[in-house]
């Protein structure tokens, strides 16, 4: 298997400092800041970034575990939205919420949920989670 890579370069301090961060071969480059991180501001930051990769995994791990039961999904959608809280003197992320819709013929609310529940428990961004940050799962079928 490959090893990705990604790239961040941050020039200042802290509050005012700014920096930008290049995902892969640049398919995505964005610019992140303390306010874009901690406040309201333009810009990415490391949380949407990690949340975008969960929302990616899941996706691809619930599309290829529904194939394997013989119902392959038309459309898998994921939402996932990181937490960071203060935890004692230091910044943690607590958790990671994900919102996952499907849109899958011939499969029941509850075979949706077991498979969604199996995708979380296995792709490797909660993998790399796993007893760090709590996980909420919603997933809900699409008419």
């Amino acid at each position: 298997m490959p090893t990705r890579h990604s790239n961040a370069v941050w020039k200042g301090g802290l509050k005012s400092g700014k920096g930008q961060v290049t995902v892969g071969k640049g398919v995505f480059e964005g610019s992140y800041s303390f306010a874009s991180r901690f406040e309201e501001s333009q810009g990415t930051n490391p949380e949407e970034l990690l949340a975008a990769a969960h929302a990616g995994c899941l996706s691809m791990a619930l599309a290829a575990g529904l194939e394997r039961e013989g119902k392959p999904a038309e459309r898998i959608t994921t939402r996932a939205s990181c937490t960071l809280e203060k935890v004692g003197d230091a910044f943690r992320i607590t958790k990671m919420r994900l919102e996952v819709r499907g849109k899958v013929p011939g499969i029941d609310a509850n075979a949706f949920q077991q498979a969604a529940e199996k995708a979380k428990d296995g792709c490797p961004i909660s993998n790399a989670l796993k007893n760090n940050v709590a996980f909420e799962l919603d997933a809900k079928l699409e008419g």
